[in-house]
This record gives C-alpha cells, sequence and structure tokens, in this order.
C-alpha cells in the first residue's frame, strides 16, 4: 500500500470544529511535506478550489500549482498529485506550465483531473460551468490536448471546446505524470478507464470498494490499456485503545450546528451522480471519508488495510486532525516508517 495525505489547503478537513491548529499556509504546508518526507509518506494530494469549501467561503485557501510549484523545489521524494479543473485551464498553457513544475520536481508532478463541480465558484470567477455530462466531454478533449502538447514537437489539434495550430512545450516533463481521476457516472467511468492512469474514490466499505476496482479494471482491459492503479479517501484516527477512537471519532462528528460549509455541501451533492445517499452525520469529513472505518488501534487499521489491499487498491489518501501530530501517529504505529 501506499500512503499519501491530502494537504490542508483549507486550514484542515473538519467542517464543524472551526480551529484544528494547521493554519492554511505556505509555511505549515512546506514544513507538513518536508516531515511527510522523512516519515515514510509517499505521495501529497493538493486540491484545488479558489473558495473555501471545509471552513466557508470567505475563509482563507491556498492557490493549488503556485504552491505545488513552491513544493516541488523544496521537497526530493514525495509525490505530488496536484488537483486540476479544465474549465479553469486552457489545456495548452497549462501543459506548458505543468511540465516546468515537474522539471522542477525532478518527474514527480501527478495530475488529479476534477470536472468542476461548483457552479457558484465558477460564476464568481467568470468561467464557464458545464452541465455534468458535458464536463466529462470537455475533460477528455483537454486531456487529448494537454498529451499531444507533453508527446509531440508540434501538435494540432481541433475539438468542441480547444483548437491547436502547431503548438509548442518544450521543455517537455521530465517524466510524464501520471492522470488520476475520479467519478461515479457512466460518463466518469467511461472516460477515466479511457484517458487516465489512475481511478480514485470516495471512501467507502471495502465491500462496496472492491466491485468498483474490478469494473474499472475490466473497463481498462476492454479499452487496450495498461493496468490502472486505485487509490480511496480515508479519515484515519489511530489510538492505543478503541474506546479512545470512538471517543475522537464523537467528538469530530458532533454538528451542533450547520456550519458556514455547508450550502457548498448540498450543492457539490446536487452537482454529484453518487452512488450512494450521503448522510448529514457524514458532513464534518469530507469525500465521505469515515465510511472505510480507520477508527481503532494500531492492529485493526492494519487489518482493515490489508483488506483494501486484497480487494486491490494501490494508494490510500489520507485525512487527518490536527494532520501534522496525526500523521506523525499513523507513520509510527500503522505504518511502522516513523
Amino acid at each position: 500500500m501506499r500512503y499519501g495525505f491530502w494537504m490542508p489547503v483549507f486550514g484542515g478537513w473538519l467542517r464543524n470544529v472551526p480551529d484544528e491548529a494547521m493554519e492554511a499556509s505556505w509555511d505549515y504546508s512546506k514544513r507538513l511535506t518536508q516531515r511527510a518526507e522523512q516519515i515514510g509518506y509517499d505521495l501529497t494530494l493538493i486540491a484545488e478550489l479558489n473558495l473555501n469549501d471545509i471552513k466557508g467561503i470567505e475563509q482563507p485557501t491556498l492557490d493549488a500549482w503556485s504552491t505545488a510549484a513552491a513544493l516541488a523545489a523544496v521537497t526530493e521524494t514525495i509525490e505530488l498529485m496536484v488537483a486540476v479543473r479544465p474549465n479553469f485551464h486552457h489545456p495548452a498553457l497549462f501543459a506548458k506550465a505543468a511540465a516546468n513544475i515537474d522539471q522542477i520536481a525532478g518527474g514527480r508532478l501527478a495530475l488529479n483531473v476534477v470536472s468542476s463541480w461548483w457552479a457558484d465558484e465558477a460564476k464568481q470567477y467568470g468561467l464557464q460551468f458545464d452541465q455534468h455530462d458535458d464536463r466529462y466531454a470537455r475533460t477528455e478533449e483537454w486531456l487529448q490536448v494537454v498529451d499531444g502538447l507533453w508527446s509531440e514537437e508540434r501538435f494540432d489539434f481541433t475539438g468542441q471546446f480547444y483548437n491547436t495550430e502547431g503548438a509548442i512545450c518544450s521543455p517537455k516533463p521530465a517524466r510524464k505524470p501520471v492522470v488520476y481521476a475520479g467519478g461515479e457516472s457512466e460518463k466518469a467511468k467511461a472516460m477515466i478507464a479511457a484517458r487516465c492512469d489512475a481511478y480514485v474514490m470516495h471512501g467507502d466499505p471495502v465491500e462496496a470498494v472492491a466491485p468498483k476496482i474490478a469494473d474499472m479494471a475490466a473497463r481498462r482491459e476492454a479499452a487496450g490499456g495498461p493496468p490502472m492503479q486505485f487509490g480511496m479517501a480515508a479519515y484515519a484516527i489511530v489510538r492505543d485503545s478503541e474506546a479512545e477512537a470512538k471517543r475522537e471519532l464523537e467528538r469530530i462528528t458532533s454538528v451542533t450546528e450547520l456550519p458556514a460549509g455547508y450550502d457548498n455541501f448540498e450543492q457539490w451533492l446536487s452537482g454529484t451522480q453518487l452512488e450512494r445517499e450521503m448522510k448529514i452525520a457524514e458532513y464534518s469529513v469530507s469525500n465521505r471519508g469515515l465510511r472505510p472505518n480507520l477508527v481503532g488501534t494500531p492492529e485493526q487499521l492494519r487489518e482493515r488495510i490489508a483488506e483494501y489491499e486484497a480487494a486491490g487498491l494501490d494508494l490510500l489518501l489520507l485525512q487527518m486532525s490536527p494532520q501534522e501530530e496525526e500523521m506523525e501517529r499513523f507513520a509510527a504505529q500503522v505504518m511502522g516508517t516513523a
């Protein structure tokens, strides 16, 4: 299993805990990522939103791509998986900038391609917002252009959304970035199986994740591509006893009143085609992070992770709070690397 962590670009991951002691700042992000390398983490996922989805839109949030470029220069081994939303980035210009960041990182850049869900954010910034199926059609074209710029000396493309004429991207990436993407609709799965290298999922129990992995592996084989990687989001709580872990779970999920970010949560639900109903009890943790039930003693977490690994999962994308302290504990007690 590879272990990644979500960069706390929003100042935390708990919607109903105002202060998680991890500010949305460059200083915290740099310190956290450098320490993560030292204690054995493989990857960091840097989310891309211009508005704060967790703490409320008035609160600070770090820009994903300038943060990634800076981290590329001050880290050595960790993979930088950076979210990118096609309607916010022209693909030819993006290909040039991302190739440069990958050169700085020495081949450690990866993309998490996200078909945007937040209509209000796009409206605020004056950007196009497509309906669900059109978002994936745009994403497929966008990926064709980016791949063409990274693969060919000059690239011509004529599509519904994008056009290029003899476009040049030089230098190329040091190593062609791995393309991760997620989605649960038929349109999303078809596009990912054809165009991406890895499928990332929201958190779910292993009995729900296993058939998704099998389905996407079969789609990939039918498309004639190499085997895919598979990742999943999860929120982790590790304690010396199960009772201690449950007390911490109770602390982070006690929602006494709906905080500032709840309207964004409702808009996300309305803009997706999730296969399972979301519950208000899960609101405090994003990306269905509690469903994998990585809550308990080190032995319990290792057992559950082994079940996911047996189902074909390659990568866990972990959220914790406060992130730095909890990542140290997880690395020492579960990963055995700190």
